[in-house]
């Protein structure tokens, strides 16, 4: 076991929850790109140009929010807000950070039920465009983690599994199994001493957090059987996808699909082209929740659909990471946590790859046009490294100009 040096650590409460909500809304507004971007944008706002927490002690967070179901970007964001402002901060952080997309994804669900045709050449350019932004996702992350023969094998046989059996049971397995091959047969090799940082966060409210975490995922099916309701089936649908979706980002794809799309409450049409509009925007991508709820059908469409949606999948996060932070050090440790992340971590680019192909591909690509615009999606983004809103644009201009020929 790691002997951890203890040297000056972050203090459990250095600022205040306005300053955090100001500097997680700037990033809101300003981080395109996905989670891996989003992750560069908060090392370079938070510890190299803020200085709020050290290089190794952001790095064993976001190792951390990885192991953990949810968007992980989103949870590493609460938690430097909460390392930074205790509760509230971390309440600030997930505000400021998420908002501005929920909102922007909002007003483009009101768009679409306006136009009433989600069958519009734009809109199909939107689904195209999620085919390339997926395959760019899968290329960076299986670079970086499956670099060896181990962890590509593990993510092969989890995108095999992953497209043979798409139920979110499945996908639990799957992460399930990885993690276990991870525990038993990737090493995490030498790991360098943690620093360690004061939590303001007693493990009281960490048990308190497990308690209500657990509860409402067991109670919720429940209760739905119990007393059936649109509302109480939503946010027990996209509570469980928050509580159980590895790797965050793309990877809430299809589970989101096989939740809302087979009882009716959002056609597959719908559900792509949101999906591709979500890359228009910056924030997490679990904001794609908003415009999920507010297509929904009545009583939920609209703002209150989306705020329900919206605060159902990221309620979870909030309770892993209130209940994990406070015993975080001792995890931290554990050579077989470390190991156990790898295999997971490969899994996760098996899950995206399967995703890539269904639903996005058989959705999007339907002839050689659009195969080909996809490709000029894949170029821009791959080679000359164009923003990805811009990107979202020339590929909703093209599916346009390919339905008027």
């Amino acid at each position: 076991m790691t002997t951890v040096q203890h040297h000056d650590a972050t203090p459990a409460q250095q600022g205040s929850a306005l300053e955090v909500l100001g500097v997680a809304t700037r990033l809101g507004l300003t981080s395109f790109g996905g989670p891996i971007a989003h992750l560069g944008y908060f090392r370079e706002e938070y510890v190299a140009r803020r200085k709020w927490l050290d290089d190794q002690t952001y790095a064993d967070l976001v190792a951390l929010c990885q192991f953990l179901p949810g968007p992980a970007s989103s949870q590493v964001g609460i938690s430097i807000g909460t390392l930074r402002a205790g509760l509230l901060g971390g309440l600030a952080a997930w505000i400021g950070f998420t908002l501005p997309s929920a909102i922007a994804l909002v007003i483009f669900a009101y768009g679409v039920n306006a136009i009433g045709a989600t069958d519009a050449g734009w809109l199909h350019g939107l689904k195209i465009v999620a085919v390339a932004v997926i395959a760019q996702a899968v290329w960076g992350m299986a670079r970086t983690l499956c670099p060896d023969r181990e962890r590509a094998t593990i993510a092969v046989v989890a995108a095999l599994v992953a497209l043979a059996s798409q139920t979110a049971v499945s996908q639990i397995l799957i992460i399930a199994v990885a993690g276990l091959i991870g525990w038993r047969l990737l090493g995490a090799g030498a790991s360098l001493p943690a620093p360690t940082i004061r939590v303001p966060v007693g493990r009281r409210a960490s048990l308190v957090a497990w308690a209500l975490f657990f509860g409402l995922l067991i109670g919720l099916p429940l209760a739905r059987r119990i007393a059936p309701s649109l509302p109480l089936a939503v946010f027990d649908s996209f509570y469980r996808v928050g509580s159980l979706v590895f790797g965050g980002g793309h990877v809430v794809l299809p589970l989101l699909q096989a939740e809302v799309v087979p009882p009716g409450w959002v056609t597959n049409e719908q559900f792509i082209a949101g999906y591709g509009a979500a890359q228009a925007v910056p924030g997490p991508l679990f904001t794609f929740s908003a415009y999920l709820g507010a297509v929904m059908p009545a009583p939920l469409t609209g703002v209150a659909g989306a705020a329900l949606a919206l605060i159902a999948i990221f309620l979870p996060s909030f309770l892993l990471v209130i209940g994990t932070l406070p015993w975080w050090d001792q995890l931290r440790e554990q050579v077989s946590f470390q190991a156990a992340l790898r295999g997971i971590n490969a899994a996760v680019v098996g899950i995206l790859l399967a995703a890539l192909y269904h639903p996005v591909w058989t959705s999007a690509i339907l002839s050689a046009a659009d195969f080909g615009l996809a490709l000029v999606g894949a170029a821009l983004l791959m080679i000359w490294k164009v923003p990805p809103w811009l990107v979202v644009v020339v590929s909703a201009l093209g599916g346009a100009i390919l339905a008027a020929f």
